[in-house]
């Protein structure tokens, strides 16, 4: 697999925990608890947006 599919499936794979956490944060009863899942959500879904930041890859 090449570094670019590599990060693709990284970004994929973070959007994909990212939705998880949104879904988890609409069933939490607790408002800090859904906060703390909305915002790492958040973090995740900027994070994948910004291809080769985040993904532990050395862009050489």
């Amino acid at each position: 697999m090449s570094g670019a599919d590599e990060l693709r499936g990284r970004a994929r794979q973070m959007r994909d925990k990212a939705k998880e956490l949104e879904a988890a944060a609409e069933r939490a009863t607790d408002p800090a608890e859904r906060q703390r899942l909305q915002d790492k959500a958040r973090r995740l879904q900027e994070e994948s947006a910004k291809p080769g930041e985040g993904t532990g890859m050395d862009p050489m």
